[in-house]
């Protein structure tokens, strides 16, 4: 299935002027087998958060490193679903085509719901790369069977790269750009930083990152 996806995934395209820009991620509960899965959005370009989802529910398909797409982009969809505002552009703590059969999470995503998707994972799944620099932006290319499929990208200094790559609609400079562009001083953007404290519990010690205009409606923290 993911041979015959892989090749649906448009690996070109620029993203100019979003308005809104979400993250996603997913942790899991407690309970074994459960998880909850998180979608914030942000308004471009101040980052403000805009909106929050969350889906909670079991994990039925096992834990297989290259399959996680099965796993967890049930509850993941079902999270966007809950949205009434529409990002351009989606960031995933995940692969995108940086991984062994060019279909990570960030594309089954970006395929789903017809929208650009950039893969921002906190560690290599595939491939090998060269020590990025030092300085925040510098990176270097992640290869696999002699094919570029992403960057080792320094966000910021004295931390571990995160590794970048093409989800879906958009080109891989350009997914650097918007990596670098949503992040507010931490290693990782602010989307999927938010997404991350949002689906384990954490986002109410973050009151001053929300709009005054937004407030949270039922549970979301449970």
């Amino acid at each position: 299935m993911q041979r015959r996806l892989q090749v649906q995934v448009f690996r070109s395209g620029r993203v100019i002027s979003p308005r809104f820009i979400a993250g996603v991620d997913i942790a899991a509960g407690k309970a074994q087998g459960m998880a909850q899965a998180a979608v914030v959005v942000l308004s471009y370009p101040g980052l403000r958060l805009v909106e929050t989802a969350v889906a909670q529910g079991e994990l039925d398909f096992p834990y297989i490193p290259g399959l996680l797409s099965f796993r967890e982009l049930p509850l993941i969809l079902a999270a966007c679903q809950k949205l009434s505002l529409t990002p351009d552009l989606i960031l995933v703590d995940g692969q995108g085509v940086a991984h062994p059969r060019r279909i990570g999470l960030a594309c089954h995503l970006g395929l789903f719901l017809d929208t650009p998707t950039i893969g921002c994972a906190k560690s290599r799944l595939c491939g090998s790369h060269r020590l990025p620099g030092d300085k925040p932006g510098s990176y270097s290319e992640v290869m696999d069977k002699g094919e570029i499929i992403g960057v080792a990208l320094r966000t910021r200094l004295g931390v571990k790269p995160v590794y970048v790559s093409i989800g879906h609609k958009i080109n891989l400079e350009n997914a650097i750009y918007w990596v670098l562009e949503c992040c507010g001083g931490y290693r990782l953007p602010e989307p999927t930083r938010l997404a991350h404290l949002v689906a384990g519990g954490s986002l109410k010690q973050e009151k001053d990152l929300v709009a005054p205009e937004f407030s949270y409606q039922g549970n979301l923290f449970n």
